[in-house]
């Protein structure tokens, strides 16, 4: 064979440290140090960014808060424009009567119906 005994006497497999998050690589498939060494940096590179993205993936998470998906069943209000007209907050059971001034913006007695919902749910 190559080398007979002597083929396993050198040993050049490397093992690579990052400090800062105490990740290990351990590369010991070619037999040169030198690229054993620049794999096991490759390989440690790899281990990092998918951290790095786990990380930025949960703080997106955190900073978008829950998802709901739009679909039938999920709503918070329904609107009645016609024959009668009236906004009811489904979650809150909270009504109003003037849906012009809803449809314009004014939401002030469904966030404080909400709200009020909310610290009754926290108590």
């Amino acid at each position: 064979g190559k080398g007979g005994q002597n083929v396993n006497k050198v040993e050049t497999a490397v093992r690579v440290v990052h400090k800062p998050t105490g990740i290990a690589v351990r590369c010991s498939a070619e037999r040169s140090q030198l690229r054993n060494k620049e794999r096991a940096l490759q390989i440690l590179k790899g281990k990092l960014r998918v951290i790095q993205e786990e990380l930025r993936v949960s703080r997106m998470a955190d900073i978008r808060g829950d998802m709901v998906e739009a679909a039938w069943g999920t709503q918070i209000r329904s609107y009645v424009l016609h024959p009668y007209k009236m906004v009811k907050d489904l979650r809150t059971g909270y009504e109003a009567a003037d849906t012009g001034a809803v449809l314009d913006g004014e939401l002030d007695g469904f966030v404080t119906a909400f709200l009020r919902a909310k610290k009754g749910d926290a108590e």
